[in-house]
């Protein structure tokens, strides 16, 4: 039995959902290991049994929502500070993309989490779901979905300062994912983190001597920022995927 594992933590390591929807899904009788139906709390079980969901919770999964907001600079993004709005402030009815036309009901409000935070100074896309499988895919530990981001300089950029960017490994003694890094005009570079460790664009360019004005996710995974405003939200579309 040493190697036997708890169901809920399994379930969350084969993407089937986060720790606490699975004790959730166990608590109403929604879990099944190897065909046999598991509604104990804390049940432990062999790392290599085959674990399905009832199709009620399957469908279920498929009705939470995940949102798109183009965060403002000065809107945090899930840690409440006085005097400023968090994001989740912003998905009302008046914010919503007016192209959007899915209708925004009190139960999508509902344990909606923001995956993947941008700085109090930073804008862009956020995502906000339902879904911890889907935040798991994002921000997981072993994730390996890409976050693009373009920011802005004061001083002109050089292919020097590519390089150097390109060179750094660790942070406060702590190592680094390899970037992506490019050139996109005198004083803009796009750069592409496969992590999120913060403040790690602005840390990285202060080591090469670059002041960062702006800084704007425009990219998760296979999603772009596109046309939305600033401020304004929309649903992710069925058809969509993140990775």
């Amino acid at each position: 039995m040493d190697h036997f594992i708890r169901l809920s933590k399994l379930m969350a390591q084969k993407g089937l959902c986060s720790r606490r929807e699975a004790d959730c899904l166990i608590e109403n009788g929604q879990v099944f290991v190897d065909g046999k139906k598991i509604d104990v709390l804390g049940t432990k079980v062999d790392p290599n049994a085959e674990v399905t969901l009832t199709d009620l919770a399957l469908k279920q999964q498929g009705e939470k929502a995940t949102i798109l907001l183009n965060k403002p600079v000065g809107i945090v993004s899930n840690l409440p500070e006085n005097g400023y709005k968090e994001a989740l402030d912003l998905i009302t009815s008046d914010h919503q993309d007016k192209r959007d036309s899915k209708q925004l009901r009190h139960k999508h409000l509902r344990g909606l989490s923001v995956v993947g935070r941008l700085d109090i100074d930073s804008k862009g896309l956020l995502i906000l779901t339902q879904d911890g499988r889907l935040a798991k895919s994002v921000i997981g530990e072993d994730s390996s979905v890409e976050k693009e981001y373009f920011v802005r300089t004061k001083e002109i950029v050089t292919d020097k300062h590519i390089t150097q960017l390109l060179a750094i490994t660790s942070l406060d003694g702590r190592p680094l994912k390899k970037i992506k890094a490019e050139l996109k005009s005198e004083h803009t570079i796009s750069v592409i983190l496969n992590e999120g460790k913060k403040r790690q664009i602005r840390h990285m360019c202060e080591k090469v001597n670059l002041t960062v004005i702006e800084l704007k996710r425009v990219r998760i995974g296979k999603i772009h920022l596109g046309g939305l405003k600033p401020g304004t939200w929309r649903f992710l579309r069925p058809s969509e995927k993140i990775s």
